[in-house]
Parts: structure tokens; C-alpha cells; sequence
């Protein structure tokens, strides 16, 4: 029996010889995967989209040609407007009322006024036009853009691609002021030319000349995967993005759709999801901020708690209740009323610039602002009948609310700057934004500004956007 067995075990143990070590290289890969897994950045599912009219088309595909874009305008258009402008129904304010109650009426009876005598409109039409237009299809709808590049790129430099993405009830004319200090810094003696910017701002859709989508469910996450299409059509693998406002919550989305394609992330606001760590750092950061990571300047801009954020959200966010439950009705009057559309946008460009003009007859908008500016922000709503579909993004945005998971659940890997400017609407800790931005290179306390910071700020912005690209390219 002895002699029979030797064969047998001789097998066994050649095969042991072979099983042992492929079965330690099998749970070996396995432990290595685990760790690999562990460590993989998590991603938002970019998807697929149809914002265009009625079923999307079974066969063909979607035109993506890039078509030249001129904004016009006619008599018929201007003449519409200046007798709606002429049947403006006053309102007297109370005595001493200021900006406490809305935009003031006496105030506004001096904006309509310039309106109609003094402001050109084809003279801002030649200026919107100043810089190249485009439109392109992207999911069914016509996607507005400008694309300005540097006239003179230094030998051996890199031109850097940059995504700048607005906010409501802002526009792409927020930016006309800052495009020159990135396309031509070492002119407007920002820096030494070692970096220099090719510029890209598109209209949001639903804002401006970018079309409205005609379906529902169009948020911050459609537009995203869109402005990534847009990139991409135009050739960039790889590229900057900025924003503030939903820009902000925009260029977030794209930087945790495709790391791979944002070489940098920069924000002048941020949407921080409320939890019980950022409650417990609000009771405490009052009295011991260096036990919540809080600095000598956030506790200035933060605090008391009660009167500079509390109350101050509550007083300003009336809009945002009605824009994220019944866009479509408030909106009806505004589309119909010019003067009823420029006191509704307009005085958010007064108490989100600065909480003090709140005080002001004024509303503080000629301190920080031309009208020849403010009133063609708000003529790009009105020729373009915009203002009902960019309430809707409220809604749309809104009524789930998924950023809010993804910021928890997803995170910011990519390089980030972030431009804390001190009259902004809520201000952001660095303790606070480093638990979404995982990643964050530059944060600046910016000396002054509030919420429209490239409209208000071009050149502190331009400075900043410049240190964080600096950074980035010398990683």
C-alpha cells in the first residue's frame, strides 16, 4: 500500500507546488484592489441628455459645427421697449424706506428715466460685439459662448484654456472686464507674461443667447456634462475652469465629472452643505475659533452669527423660495414689464455688492457700477425673453438638491483656488472648504468685494485666478 501511495502524494504535492503560490497572487491582487479601490476618486456619472424640443431623433447625428454669432437689434425692438418704458406706473415709497423694502421707486423712476433718454442700446450691441460670438447644438439646444484669445502669446509660453461660467441674474457681460487682464495680463501689469489665458464664457442654458431647454429636469449637473461637450468641441483635453454664483456649482460638478480633463478649479463663492460638524464649529467659533480651525478673519466676517448670516440669508433669500417652487408665475410679469425686470435683477446687484447699501436712497449701484453696465445686464434678459426659463433653473436645481449629496459623497480632487471675497452673500471658511475641496492650492481673503466679483472686482479676481494657475503649473 505504501509503494501504491507514493505516486498520489507525489501529485499532491506538485500540485500544492502550484496552487499555493497562484492562490497567494490571487488574494495578493485582491488586497492590492481593495487598497487601489480605496483610494479611487469617485466620480459623478456624466450621463446623457435632450433638452431640445419634442422626442429626441432616433438616427443622425447632432450637428457640431461652431457658427459665428452677431447680437442684433432692430427699431421695432427698441421702440416696443421705450413704450413699455413710457407706461411705467409709479409707486411712491415709504418716507425713509431706502433699499429696506425693494428696490426704491424713486430711485428707479431716475433708472427708467436714463433708460429711456440716455441709455444707447445699439451702442452696447457694438459693445457686447467686441469680442467673438458662437453658437453650437449641444443635447438639442443652441449653446452661446464667446471665445477671446490672446493677440500676442510670448515665444515659449502656453496659452491656458479658461471655462468662465456666470451666475443669475448675472450674464456673460460679467466678464467683458476681466477677459483683457487674462488675455493680456503683462499689458495690465499683472504679471510676466508666464501666464496667459485663452477665454471661453458661455451663456448658462435657459440664459441669455444660450437656448432654453424645452424639457424638464435641467440642472447644474446637464450643464456640466454641456460645457464639457463644449470644451471638447473646441479642442481642450485638458483646461481651467471658474465660476461664481451657480458658475460656482457648475464648474464644481464638472471638476467631480471628469477630474481628468480640469487642471484647476477656481471659485469666488462656494455651496457648503450644512451638517452637524459645521453646526458645532458656528457655537464654538464665536468663542474658541482656534479650537474649529477658524482664523481672526473669518470670525470678523462670520459673526454675530445671528445678525450677519442668519438674518441677513433670510431677508435676501425671498427670491429664491418663489424661483425654486413657482418660477413661471412671478416670471410672467417680469418678461412683460421692463421696469419690473430691471427692479427685480437690479437690486441684487445693490444688497449683494455690499449689505450697508441697503441703507442707501440709492441702493449703492452707482458707487460700484455704471448704469451703461447694469442696464445692458438687463437688457441681454430682455431681448431675449430669458428671465422665466433662468428662474426655472431654481426649480430644477432645487427641488432634489443632488449637489448637495455629491459634495459629501463625491468630493473635489482637483487642484482648487478659492476667493473668499468679504461682502459675498455667506462666507466660507478655509476649514469648511477643504472638506469638499480635497485639494485646495490657494485661498485668498480678498480685501473687498461682494458677490459679483469679475463685474465688480476684474482686476483682485484676475490677480487671483493668475496666483492659483501659477501654483498649479509649478506642481
Amino acid at each position: 500500500n505504501t509503494v501504491l501511495c507514493l505516486p498520489r502524494s507525489c501529485e499532491y504535492s506538485q500540485k500544492n507546488a502550484i496552487l499555493v503560490p497562484v492562490a497567494a497572487l490571487g488574494v495578493g491582487g485582491m488586497l492590492v484592489c481593495w487598497l487601489r479601490s480605496r483610494h479611487k476618486i469617485k466620480t459623478i456619472e456624466m450621463g446623457d441628455g435632450w433638452w431640445g424640443s419634442g422626442e429626441r431623433p432616433a438616427k443622425g447625428k447632432e450637428e457640431e459645427r461652431i457658427r459665428p454669432f452677431k447680437i442684433e437689434t432692430s427699431d421695432k425692438e427698441i421702440e416696443d421697449l421705450y413704450q413699455r418704458l413710457d407706461q411705467f406706473r409709479y409707486t411712491p415709497p415709504l418716507e425713509r424706506a431706502a433699499f429696506h423694502y425693494g428696490f426704491n421707486s424713486n430711485y428707479l423712476q431716475k433708472v427708467v428715466a436714463y433708460w429711456r433718454n440716455q441709455f444707447d442700446w445699439r451702442k452696447q450691441v457694438e459693445v457686447l460685439n467686441k469680442y467673438p460670438h458662437f453658437q453650437t447644438t449641444i443635447e438639442g439646444i443652441d449653446i452661446h459662448f464667446i471665445h477671446v484669445k490672446p493677440p500676442y502669446v510670448p515665444h515659449g509660453r502656453a496659452v491656458q484654456p479658461l471655462l468662465m461660467v456666470h451666475g443669475w441674474p448675472g450674464s456673460f457681460y460679467e466678464f467683458y472686464k476681466i477677459i483683457p487682464l487674462l488675455t493680456e495680463p503683462a499689458r495690465h501689469g499683472l504679471n510676466e507674461g508666464d501666464v496667459v489665458f485663452e477665454v471661453i464664457c458661455p451663456s448658462i442654458p435657459g440664459y441669455g443667447f444660450s437656448e432654453a431647454p424645452h424639457q424638464k429636469g435641467f440642472n447644474t449637473i446637464a450643464a456640466a456634462r454641456i460645457f464639457h461637450k463644449l470644451m471638447n468641441r473646441l479642442g481642450f483635453n485638458q483646461y481651467y475652469i471658474q465660476g461664481g454664483d451657480w458658475g460656482s456649482r457648475i464648474t464644481t460638478d464638472m471638476a467631480q465629472m471628469l477630474p481628468q480633463s480640469v487642471k484647476g478649479l477656481h471659485l469666488n463663492s462656494a455651496f457648503v452643505m450644512q451638517g452637524l460638524s459645521t453646526t458645532i464649529s458656528v457655537m464654538l467659533g464665536a468663542y474658541v475659533p482656534w479650537l474649529v480651525g477658524f482664523t481672526r478673519e473669518d470670525v470678523q466676517r462670520m459673526f454675530p452669527f445671528k445678525e450677519k448670516t442668519i438674518k441677513y440669508i433670510l431677508r435676501e433669500s425671498g427670491y429664491l423660495h418663489l424661483q425654486a417652487t413657482k418660477p413661471d408665475t412671478a416670471g410672467c410679469g417680469l418678461n412683460d414689464s421692463p421696469v419690473g425686470l430691471a427692479a427685480y435683477i437690479l437690486e441684487k446687484f445693490s444688497t449683494w455688492t455690499n449689505r450697508s447699501f441697503l441703507h442707501r436712497d440709492d441702493g449703492g449701484l452707482e458707487s460700484k457700477y455704471t448704469l451703461d453696465d447694469l442696464l445692458t445686464n438687463v437688457m441681454i434678459y430682455w431681448v431675449t425673453s430669458s428671465i422665466v426659463s433662468s428662474m426655472r433653473f431654481y426649480k430644477e436645481n432645487l427641488s432634489e438638491a443632488r449637489w448637495l449629496k455629491n459634495d459629501a459623497r463625491v468630493g473635489v480632487h482637483v487642484p482648487t483656488g478659492f476667493a473668499a471675497f468679504p461682502e459675498e452673500i455667506t462666507h466660507t471658511p478655509r476649514v469648511w472648504a477643504k472638506k469638499i475641496f480635497r485639494n485646495l492650492i490657494t485661498y485668498s481673503y480678498m480685501p473687498r468685494g461682494g458677490h459679483f466679483a469679475a463685474f465688480e472686482e476684474p482686476k483682485l479676481l484676475a490677480e487671483d485666478i493668475i496666483h492659483f494657475v501659477r501654483k498649479v503649473e509649478q506642481l
